[in-house]
């Protein structure tokens, strides 16, 4: 493991020193150097670690505090999780019993708003650099809600669609619904699906969805960026013999 962490350290290391070297030449390496160096160090993979139940919400004009019972290990007061796919900070550890706040900007983005007591919620802790990324890169940071549109079952797996702007996402790409790491099986105008192993289905609160529900929606971290600076219409100095020139 040392070995593991000690290789893949170096190689993110060469990585961004490489593109170190040409961001000044190519706004958008520079600003993937900036958005890597957060995500590699402060990230999700959308792997769920755990399933709790709310164990208290407390809902004010201020924003909310979220109470839930759960068996982590080395966990302190300002280390980070994700809730339902929702970035969040520890505030409060007594014992099993965690506690974390919720601003207004987050209830107004995500379902968090909705939950009650004895709800079940998905987590998962940030990911440490030296872990395997088995999943896809999650910020933790909600783009949008979508509702449950159908579900069928499929042999033992299930399809379940949602209603959704499609526009950040394709078929056989990542998106995550609740926290979960899943891949796009369809797409269309206005709605998506995905299907759920058995495995995602027994560890996961998806399992719970039921036609009209609200779920919380990342969509791909590559895909935002790729549409930000196909935006730009500034032309581009990044070319494949710019890139070999640099070392890649």
């Amino acid at each position: 493991m040392a070995l593991y962490a000690l290789s893949h350290t170096a190689l993110f290391s060469h990585t961004m020193a490489q593109i170190r070297k040409i961001s000044k030449n190519c706004h958008f390496l520079a600003f993937s150097y900036l958005s890597f160096s957060c995500y590699f160090y402060y990230m999700f993979t959308g792997l769920i670690e755990k399933v709790s139940t709310v164990k208290e919400f407390k809902l004010t004009s201020d924003g909310a505090r979220i109470s839930f019972v759960a068996d982590f290990d080395n966990v302190k007061i300002g280390d980070s999780i994700a809730i339902n796919g929702v970035c969040l900070t520890m505030t409060s550890i007594n014992g099993n019993l965690f506690s974390a706040d919720v601003m207004k900007e987050t209830l107004a983005v995500s379902n968090l708003k909705n939950l009650k007591p004895q709800d079940e919620i998905n987590l998962e802790r940030a990911m440490k650099l030296s872990s395997r990324l088995d999943g896809h890169i999650v910020s933790g940071h909600i783009d949008t809600t979508a509702s449950v549109k159908n579900i069928i079952q499929d042999g033992f797996s299930k399809r379940i669609s949602f209603n959704c702007d499609t526009n950040l996402i394709i078929k056989k790409g990542s998106v995550a619904i609740n926290g979960v790491s899943l891949t796009v099986s369809s797409v269309e105008d206005g709605f998506f699906e995905v299907s759920l192993i058995p495995e995602t289905i027994r560890n996961t609160n998806l399992k719970n969805l039921k036609i009209g529900d609200i779920v919380n929606i990342e969509y791909d971290l590559f895909a935002k960026y790729i549409q930000k600076f196909t935006q730009n219409k500034k032309e581009s100095k990044l070319t494949f013999e710019f890139l070999k020139e640099n070392g890649f």
